[in-house]
């Protein structure tokens, strides 16, 4: 038995995602550019960040629109997972270029150059501009979508380092601390590792069907229990299929030998229960009377 509600994409989300693709792709040549004329570290590891982005928010468009096909015979979930596998690759490559970025800052922190700041604070305040503006282009997404949500993170995070470069370029245009460089690459890199665990975390329970950290098997088999009466369920799966779509399936001890229609009606109202209390969005139910097998709410297959 199933109990669809559909969940819409933002009709803008292609939109806003292409549009910061062109963005990222200017302020990464130009951030390129500049961090070899200048000899800025933490202008390249800005640009390198950037140049994830791209990738990133590419990752991010594509499984934006397979997430929108529609199920057929040969994916009979359709591509609705995409987003899930976009958000965990983003969220490890913010985790990979920070740590490239902790081993560049250290090496170059024993060994710190002079700079040429003029390009340093130019291209900052660009970076700024840029990703400000796209990470509030995304912003909305972002709160209905984890992929969407990577794609902003590593906007914002993105426009975060720039103010620091620009900081960073500021210190060594009038005191000449060229060390600041160095630092402010390690504290980049730090800012990317926290905020990319979280999201990796999130996204990989997600892809291994872990049961929502707000849900609580038992909590919502009492509910059930509330209408199902001395009909109990056990063997029950509660996963994600994407991160707006919760997917619940179980057995149902039945007491009665009950007719099919007198069980649909049953249904519909564990049904109702799990949508209004629960947010579960499909749930398929399977009636079984007087079989011998173990009744936990948990079984290991």
């Amino acid at each position: 038995m199933a109990h669809d509600h559909h969940h819409h994409h933002s009709h803008n989300g292609d939109q806003n995602l292409s549009v910061s693709i062109v963005l990222n792709i200017g302020i990464t040549v130009a951030q390129i550019v500049g961090g070899i004329i200048s000899g800025s570290l933490s202008l390249m590891s800005d640009a390198l960040h950037n140049f994830s982005d791209v990738i990133s928010l590419f990752l991010s468009l594509a499984a934006h629109r397979l997430a929108k096909r529609k199920a057929n015979a040969a994916s009979t979930f359709g591509y609705k997972r995409a987003e899930l596998l976009a958000a965990f690759i983003n969220a490890a490559t913010l985790i990979i270029v920070a740590f490239y970025l902790i081993y560049e800052a250290v090496l170059r922190f024993s060994d710190p150059v002079a700079i040429g700041t003029g390009l340093v604070i130019w291209l900052s305040l660009l970076g700024i501009l840029f990703n400000g503006f796209s990470a509030l282009l995304l912003r909305k997404d972002a709160q209905k979508s984890i992929n969407m949500k990577s794609a902003y993170l590593h906007l914002f995070t993105d426009m975060m380092a720039s103010i620091a470069v620009l900081a960073g370029g500021l210190l060594m245009k009038y005191f000449q601390w060229f060390w600041v460089d160095s630092v402010i690459t390690f504290g980049i890199a730090v800012y990317l590792i926290i905020m990319g665990f979280g999201l990796l975390k999130s996204s990989t329970k997600m892809l291994l069907l872990f049961t929502p950290e707000n849900l609580k098997i038992e909590s919502i088999a009492e509910a059930v229990h509330q209408v199902t009466g001395e009909n109990r369920l056990y063997h029950i799966h509660l996963w994600h299929l994407n991160d707006n779509v919760l997917h619940f399936e179980a057995h149902l001890d039945c007491r009665s030998d009950m007719s099919i229609s007198a069980f649909n009606e049953l249904v519909s109202k564990i049904e109702e229960v799990l949508f209004h209390d629960f947010q579960i969005s499909h749930c398929t139910i399977q009636p079984e009377f007087e079989k011998a097998c173990p009744k936990d709410f948990i079984i290991e297959e």
